[in-house]
């Protein structure tokens, strides 16, 4: 490290013959410069080699805890003397702590024993053990047992007494009934018997109803009067929770080149839900380019890599480079780089330029095209050319929403076209009812030593990092792949899949994740590994003929199959 600045590392490879960017790298979709990948070696050596901390990355089986990979970012910098090297970190807290000597220092430390978030904390929880204790409380949980059992006694006597004098007047009743040939004293005694009855009953029903309402306000009484105190502790809570997070968010501040200063919460108020989502500003891209705008070290290239096991929800490989999330730290970046020259972002260029739509079949209700990788197949937000715009230019009289389903843009493959709305609302039925056959072809990386199976595995979007998908058992969508192995070559394995559901990158999930095949799909970007392409190709479809009611087989294969 240099004694300039103890954040500074110096390249222990020479990196002096290698060219430097012109800009900066878009940090959402990148392949990292050269010195980025040198200085993530170097940080990945010290990762092996390190004896300062012990973090539990599950990539060793002698230790113990909670397994946790890690996001690590580097940032290749210049100082003031022209020098090259690059500054370190990690997202969120490693080993228990937000500080570590190799790496640039967190925006804002939530951990600093010393800071206003951990004076305020230990308040917060001190009044969350009160209230713990408080609804621990043996008064407060006696009361409340009596008082729901007082109710619900009063409420069983209540409703056999009503019973009783219910079967009393029916008595009385056929008494009075059974008892006409009486006259004069005998009939008036009798009379006055059943009406005294009759009172005695309403007297007692009024008596047990008071006595026993006047004892269950009694108890309700000591039940609401520690209710109020809890609510009132709770409400506080709320009220101190929210404070010191609006206190929080107003401190964190981010900086650019020119040192403007904007708070997380500044940044985030045009954002959909006005405030920073939970973890914002702790990855390590911001962390990175905070510190070297505040330390007069120019930016030159950006790096971020995975470091350990895949968490369980997410898919993400060791050691494979990740471009920064675009929920949390889209907004910040876009700030901390707004006056930084940086490479084009490659999502605003038109992959479809310059490609053509082959038609595999057309008659006068239906197209089906063979859609290339890298295009879309309705119009994206900043580019419109599509599957739809070229049919739409194609057949500028054909009615209705034409697209009858989607393919991702990196997926080529069979595509079909309704022509009117009627044949659309039929196609779109029997895709929607699951009577459409239809089938992948894909190219995995690794060998699947099994020969066939069925994946189920619910899915939802990262709402962090959209389109990226996630496993999750709570919230997720239902989602069942079939498959089966077709051939192995070359460490990689070629397979068909049968998708029962279609959810969003299905297959692309279910390749790649280690409770899937655990074997991306040679070229997927955004869960395996960069290539030339992704290798996964709609291959085969099956479906009624609205009109025809033929069946329409079509099968046209994939390049690389």
């Amino acid at each position: 490290m240099s004694p300039k600045n103890p954040k500074f590392i110096s390249f222990k490879s020479d990196v002096s013959k290698l060219s430097r960017p012109e800009k900066f790298t878009f940090p959402f979709y990148y392949e990292p410069h050269e010195l980025a990948f040198h200085a993530m070696d170097q940080l990945q050596d010290y990762l092996l080699t390190q004896k300062d901390w012990i973090h539990n990355f599950g990539l060793d089986d002698q230790l113990d805890g909670l397994i946790i990979g890690k996001m690590f970012g580097v940032l290749v910098v210049e100082d003031k003397q022209g020098d090259l090297g690059f500054l370190a970190a990690f997202s969120g807290k490693l080993a228990e702590s937000n500080d570590h000597d190799y790496f640039v220092p967190p925006v804002f430390d939530l951990l600093d024993s010393q800071g206003f978030f951990r004076k305020e904390e230990v308040v917060i929880n001190d009044m969350t053990i009160t209230i713990s204790e408080l609804e621990e409380n043996e008064a407060y949980s006696k009361a409340k047992i009596e008082l729901q059992k007082t109710i619900t006694d009063y409420g069983l006597e209540l409703q056999n007494y009503k019973k009783q004098i219910k079967e009393s007047k029916a008595e009385r009743k056929q008494i009075r009934e059974t008892s006409a040939h009486l006259e004069g004293a005998a009939l008036e005694e009798l009379l006055e018997d059943l009406r005294k009855k009759s009172i005695q009953e309403q007297y007692f029903l009024k008596d047990f109803t008071h006595s026993n309402k006047q004892k269950i306000a009694v108890l309700e009484e000591v039940v609401t009067a520690f209710e109020t105190e809890l609510n009132e502790l709770k409400e506080k809570r709320k009220s101190m929770s929210n404070t010191l997070q609006k206190e929080i968010f107003d401190s964190y501040y981010f900086v650019n080149s020119k040192k403007e200063k904007r708070s997380l919460q500044s940044i985030f108020q045009n954002t959909i839900d006005h405030k920073p989502p939970a973890g914002a500003g702790e990855c390590a891209a911001p962390k990175l380019l905070q510190f070297a705008f505040e330390n007069e070290l120019k930016p030159i290239c950006l790096g971020e890599f995975w470091w350990g096991a895949s968490p369980k929800s997410e898919i993400r490989l060791h050691k494979q480079v990740y471009p920064a999330c675009r929920g949390k730290c889209e907004p910040i970046l876009g700030h901390m780089l707004g006056e930084t020259e940086m490479d084009e972002n490659p999502m605003l260029l038109n992959p479809a330029e310059n490609k053509d739509l082959e038609i595999v079949f057309e008659d006068d209700y239906i197209v089906i095209v063979n859609k290339p990788a890298e295009f879309l197949s309705v119009p994206g937000k900043s580019i419109s050319d599509s599957v739809y715009t070229r049919m739409k230019e194609k057949y500028p009289h054909a009615t209705g929403p034409l697209i009858v389903h989607r393919l991702d843009m990196s997926t080529s493959g069979l595509l079909v076209i309704a022509k009117d709305k009627i044949v659309h609302k039929h196609l779109q039925k029997q895709f929607i009812k699951r009577n459409v056959q239809k089938r992948y072809v894909a190219l995995l990386e690794g060998i699947i030593s099994e020969r066939l199976g069925t994946i189920d595995l619910p899915l939802r979007v990262d709402l962090d990092d959209r389109p990226r998908q996630l496993v999750c058992y709570e919230h997720g969508k239902r989602a069942v792949t079939k498959w089966e192995v077709i051939e192995h070559r070359n460490n990689q394995t070629l397979i068909y899949f049968y998708p029962i559901t279609g959810r969003t990158h299905q297959l692309r999930v279910h390749a790649a994740h280690t409770l899937g095949l655990n074997a991306p799909i040679l070229g997927d970007d955004l869960y395996g590994n960069r290539a030339t392409r992704l290798h996964l190709h709609a291959q085969f479809l099956q479906f009624t003929h609205p009109i025809t009611k033929e069946a329409i087989k079509i099968k046209v294969d994939a390049e690389f199959s």
